[in-house]
């Protein structure tokens, strides 16, 4: 399944002329870093709730190795809530978690998780962290750049832009940094929202990607 990518960093060209040919599986991981950026940086429209129905038969599907495992399931699950929903249902479920006023419902927010606050120390490490990599917000992104969208974004350009050592380095780097600490968090929180039924299985499939790459990640 290829997904959109979301128009969120600027990235510098030296990077990817200079990038060795990714892996197919890095290919892969680069497309569930940017399939994650896309559903929760707005919601997905009718041909994107189209495309996760039909990847659930390939990443959930029954023959696969891994369609039992927590990821497969999770997959499988978010294929069955996309085949029973519409944009306009999941436009409202996204707005009113996300885009409620005052305090949304769920945070998407680095810095709420580990700080408790907004725009707090976690947000001025990431930035300085950022401009060690050459990159930044798009103009007229309004997301700051501890939003879960941005990160994996950032992790879907560390994967295609790095294949070798220093860039597997990097990847590590970042997602234990910035990632790894609080993820598991906004997935529980995820699965808590009574307004949450699309967003849960989101969360869900983040959660088992993230844990399939932290698990990878202590291994190299």
């Amino acid at each position: 399944m290829s997904a959109s990518q979301a128009a969120i960093l600027h990235e510098p060209e030296s990077a990817m002329s200079s990038a060795l040919p990714a892996s197919a599986e890095d290919n892969a991981r680069a497309e569930h870093y940017a399939l994650l950026a896309r559903l929760f940086f707005a919601p997905p429209d009718a041909p994107l709730l189209a495309a996760l129905a039909a990847a659930g038969d390939v990443f959930g599907g029954g023959n696969l190795p891994f369609a039992h495992s927590p990821f497969g399931v999770a997959w499988a699950e978010l294929a069955d809530a996309a085949r029973h929903t519409d944009a306009r249902s999941v436009h409202d479920e996204y707005e009113a978690l996300f885009q409620g006023i005052g305090r949304p419902e769920v945070m998407l927010y680095g810095s709420f998780y580990l700080a408790g606050f907004l725009m707090e120390e976690p947000l001025a490490d990431l930035r300085d962290d950022l401009a060690g990599l050459g990159l930044a917000r798009r103009g007229g992104v309004t997301e700051t750049e501890d939003h879960v969208a941005v990160l994996a974004e950032v992790m879907r350009h560390l994967v295609v832009s790095g294949a070798d050592a220093a860039g597997l380095a990097r990847q590590r780097a970042f997602f234990t940094r910035h990632l790894q600490p609080w993820y598991a968090r906004l997935a529980d929180a995820l699965a808590a929202a009574p307004q949450a039924s699309f967003y849960a299985r989101v969360g869900a499939l983040a959660r088992a990607f993230f844990d399939v790459e932290s698990e990878a990640f202590a291994m190299d």
